[in-house]
């Protein structure tokens, strides 16, 4: 009799899930949440009719515009792969793509690639305030590996691309500009990521050392409530330095300490401690 039960329990079960299972399938065609995580060719379908739609509504366009880098970005780059927007000031504003034009034929942008074997990442998870926690758990929405990319305008008015240099963050981008620092001249383009866990900001700085072609060099500095690293200029090379800022944290208040200059090593390609020499950072 107990066998009979249990057979019977078994039997039960399975049909229940598949009930439920079959459920959570029209749910999700119906959503179409499960697709767009999941299956690349579903996702490229719909990033292409959001970009027909915005090429549809389009003023006056110009050989190799926005519309026609997020195309290239599409049909040559991985599945899973997006040129961002910037973050939206206003909760109504429309969505600026992370692009600056570079005389005449170069562009830079800001494109996010979805780590393979994992769900596909979604724009919008990794875009603003609020989206800069997840470093803390990524991968339950997909791993985001942002790049700051060059492109140059070609004579089909296409695109190819000079260089991708990764940016070392998973989440909760801003804005980006282009910047000059003063002691040389240097321009540079500033990529900053809101960071919620410190009540701050980080800026990663692309200084254009060896001209527009070649691969920037990489300087983060940063800002929040006990924390600080500023560009500086402490040997006069061409290479920029930065002070990190030492500070008291107290239950009541937080007060500057001190500050510690690091100053770039072209032999070892590392940031170093000007008090500490064992201590180095990469950027």
């Amino acid at each position: 009799m107990k066998i009979i039960a249990a057979i019977f329990f078994l039997i039960f079960s399975i049909g229940f899930l598949s009930c439920t299972d079959e459920s959570q399938k029209i749910k999700e065609r119906e959503t179409g949440i499960e697709d767009v995580a999941t299956n690349p060719d579903k996702d490229a379908e719909i990033q292409r009719a959001n970009l027909e739609h915005r090429i549809k509504i389009a003023g006056e366009r110009f050989p190799c515009d926005t519309l026609s880098l997020i195309d290239f970005v599409l049909k040559n780059f991985p599945e899973g792969t997006y040129l961002v927007d910037f973050d939206k000031t206003l909760t109504y504003n429309i969505p600026r793509s992370a692009v600056i034009y570079y005389d005449k034929n170069y562009v830079l942008g800001i494109i996010a690639k979805s780590r393979e074997g994992e769900r596909l990442i979604e724009v919008k998870n990794i875009i603003g305030y609020d989206q800069s926690f997840i470093d803390l758990d990524s991968t339950d929405l997909g791993t985001a590996f942002f790049y700051l990319a060059l492109f140059e305008c070609t004579d089909d008015e296409s695109f190819k691309v000079i260089w991708e240099s990764p940016i070392p963050s998973h989440g909760g981008f801003n804005n980006m500009s282009l910047k000059k620092w003063i002691y040389k001249n240097t321009p540079y383009v500033k990529v900053n990521f809101h960071y919620a866990q410190g009540i701050g900001h980080i800026n990663y700085n692309y200084f254009l050392i060896d001209g527009l072609n070649n691969q920037p060099h990489l300087l983060m500095t940063y800002e929040g409530i006990n924390f600080k690293r500023t560009i500086a200029n402490l040997n006069d090379d061409n290479y920029p330095d930065y002070y990190e800022y030492l500070y008291y944290d107290l239950e009541n208040r937080v007060f500057p300490k001190d500050s510690i200059g690091f100053i770039w090593d072209t032999a070892k390609n590392v940031y170093v401690n000007t008090r500490n020499k064992r201590q180095t950072r990469l950027y």
